[in-house]
């Protein structure tokens, strides 16, 4: 079992936002107000020991949400990196565990998180997310891990080992993830979000 009072959150709030166009994605709004304050504020009242947001370009001020920023000057390395920078602060505090949630996931809830820790059950344990078929963020992993994820490179590199991990099904909605502008529309009208393009 890992307690969450030992678990360090790590958000990753860096990349490009390529195929969102001029903005970046997580300032668009959503329900009034940024993408990327959703998942925080899902997430305030769960007990980390830490709270780290690995971040570039984007402009929204996490320090006064709780988190400790780390930039990642080189976004262009893909995913892996930010992972990585959030590791080594996450062994340097001698965490049992780390969460990696992503800032464009504003869906995400403090009920489905506490259901990854009720399933992790040793040092070594990797705890997804799954819409029922695949795989994905949040993710817990145990520090018997750590050592594995700094190897990590590309978008890509935990792939294998979060497949080969348990999974917490929720439902698809939950796990959204914004991507481009199409994809924040969609979820404002599934919501009837009072910002949506109303034809």
């Amino acid at each position: 079992m890992i307690d969450v009072e030992d678990c360090v959150l790590i958000l990753l709030a860096a990349g490009r936002s390529e195929r969102f166009g001029d903005q970046n994605k997580l300032e668009a709004e959503f329900l009034g107000r940024p993408v990327g304050y959703h998942v925080v504020t899902a997430l305030e009242n769960i007990p980390f020991r830490d709270r780290l947001v690995v971040r570039d370009g984007c402009s929204l001020d996490f320090v006064s949400r709780g988190y400790t920023e780390i930039h990642n000057d080189r976004p262009e390395l893909g995913m892996a990196e930010s992972v990585k920078l959030g590791v080594r602060r996450a062994k340097e505090m001698d965490a049992a565990a780390i969460l990696i949630a992503l800032a464009d996931m504003p869906r995400v809830t403090a009920a489905h998180i506490y259901r990854l820790f009720d399933a992790a059950d040793a040092a070594d344990a990797v705890v997804a997310s799954s819409d029922g078929h695949a795989p994905c963020p949040p993710v817990l992993f145990g520090r018997g891990q750590f050592d594995f994820l700094l190897t990590l490179e590309g978008d890509r590199g935990a792939r294998d080992l979060v497949k080969a991990g348990r999974h917490v099904v929720t439902s698809p909605a939950e796990l959204i993830d914004i991507d481009t502008p199409e994809d924040l529309e969609r979820l404002r009208q599934i919501v009837h979000a009072p910002e949506r393009l109303v034809p």
